[in-house]
């Protein structure tokens, strides 16, 4: 397995990965420097978070391989399919996997989701647009959000 540390405007993120794709993305609160060499495996992946960051990129072309049960590889599928710059609740997320009673199922899996950011567990958010759980924490998640918004704030003064 390869492994990157890359830095982002959000601190440090560890990659992890091989030939059958990225297994871990995610952000660390300890500063670790940027890889000096990017294993061939994740050369693709440092790439496309770049371009993230840069607002270059919206979509994500990379081999996934994520670890975990079968249902939560169901939830991480239906997380990947949430497009950029939208949102959507846990309950909706439920009702989409056929089932509004696996809300909290759900939820846990989401939580346990070990590719941020390229699968967007930062875009589920509650019934009641409150910004709930976010493994990265909270304020991460406000800055991904407010990343990918297509109506930019713009100042007044």
């Amino acid at each position: 397995m390869s492994e990157a540390f890359i830095d982002s405007p959000l601190g440090t993120l560890v990659i992890q990965g091989d030939e059958l794709g990225l297994q871990r993305v995610e952000f660390i609160d300890e500063k670790i420097p940027q890889s000096e060499r990017i294993p061939v495996a994740l050369e693709d992946a440092v790439f496309q978070l770049s371009d993230y960051f840069e607002g270059k990129r919206k979509t994500f072309d990379l081999k996934l391989n994520p670890q975990g049960t079968d249902f939560q590889k169901r939830v991480w599928l239906q997380l990947a399919q949430i497009p950029f710059g939208k949102t959507t609740s846990y309950l909706q997320m439920a009702k989409d996997l056929d089932d509004p009673k696996v809300i909290r199922a759900a939820a846990s899996a989401n939580g346990k989701n070990p590719i941020a950011i390229i699968i967007p567990c930062h875009r589920v958010i509650g019934s009641d647009n409150s910004m709930t759980g976010y493994a990265g924490g909270i304020w991460r998640k406000k800055w991904l959000l407010e990343h990918e918004n297509p109506v930019k704030q713009q100042s007044l003064f």
